[in-house]
């Protein structure tokens, strides 16, 4: 087996006067493998929903890494994974189309989880894209010992010469601590090609507002629901307009949005006793989305029923997929 490169802050080479490199780098993995968080990590602000419940992106998600050597464009996909529904096919497809389309792309391999079928499942298809520069990313490094790490490190570049291809790079990372995150992007910059930004400075993300709104109220409402309801939650905004008859230096937005499921039992878990965790899905959505907008927001959520929408291609691309 040839040499493993793992890059460490060590190892880190003094940038040179280069030319500005601009484009795009997406992160895959199985769910779960920490996209999300690391996105959110590099861009400095929410832009990618995090939940501790697999499958939770279901729209690609750019966050924009400004430096002045570079524009770093991440596009965030849903986990890959053994499709059992209509939309688990398609989130496959987005994620397929994706990998096509972009300059570099990051797997990202837990580092508390030994490889499995999953992982393996991934990396076959990576090994399938011959002409993009494929980084191993092995993140959440904080959950683990040095051991274990180093164990993992070697499993994961075993894993690329089992499937005749070398990773451009092996990156150890912990999002959550911090820990090498600026590494992440200082590795992934040279990978990108020759070219002016591609988005204005200061953009953190070219995600239409609705869809950021609310997939911010579908991460709360999927938080503390724990096993009652897999993924059976869908947002839609319906609409976005600015209260009248505000003083401009008092101005109010009200945000209408549905709250989906798929069957009248689940209504009763996402409403709570007496309201009680609706309001709390709109009081802990509502901070976010005032801070991402940066303009108070009244928010009016309703819970519906939108039956076995999962499987039901009609109600899918109602409800955006």
């Amino acid at each position: 087996m040839a040499p493993m490169s793992v890059r460490t802050p060590d190892s880190e080479t003094p940038g040179s006067e280069a030319a500005h490199r601009a484009g795009f780098a997406c992160f895959v993995g199985r769910p779960n493998a920490g996209k999300s968080t690391l996105t959110n990590a590099l861009v400095g602000q929410k832009v990618a929903i995090t939940s501790n419940r697999p499958q939770t992106t279901r729209h690609t998600v750019r966050g924009i890494v400004h430096r002045p050597d570079a524009q770093l464009v991440l596009v965030d996909t849903p986990g890959l994974h053994k499709p059992r529904t209509l939309l688990g096919e398609r989130l496959n497809d987005v994620v397929r189309t994706t990998w096509a389309e972009v300059d570099v792309i990051g797997f990202c391999l837990p580092a508390d989880q030994k490889l499995g079928p999953g992982d393996k499942y991934i990396a076959k298809e990576l090994a399938g894209i011959r002409k993009t520069p494929k980084v191993a990313i092995v993140t959440k490094t904080d959950l683990v010992d040095s051991k274990t790490l180093a164990e993992q490190l070697i499993a994961v570049d075993r894993l690329g010469h089992e499937l005749g291809f070398e990773w451009a790079e092996i990156i150890p990372v912990s999002a959550v601590g911090g820990k090498q995150v600026q590494l992440v992007a200082d590795l992934l910059v040279p990978l990108l090609p020759e070219s002016p930004a591609l988005y204005p400075e200061g953009d953190l993300t070219d995600e239409p507002e609705q869809v950021m709104v609310a997939e911010l109220i579908r991460e709360a409402a999927l938080e503390g629901v724990r096993d009652e309801l897999p993924h059976s939650i869908a947002v839609v905004v319906e609409e976005m307009i600015p209260r009248e008859d505000r003083p401009a230096d008092k101005p109010l937005l009200d945000i209408h949005a549905n709250v989906y499921i798929e069957r009248p039992s689940q209504k009763g878990i996402i409403i709570g006793p007496k309201g009680a965790r609706l309001k709390e899905v709109g009081t802990k959505s509502r901070k976010h989305i005032e801070a991402l907008l940066g303009t108070p927001v009244f928010l009016d959520l309703h819970v519906k029923v939108a039956k076995d929408w999962q499987r039901d291609p009609k109600q899918l691309r109602r409800l955006g997929f």
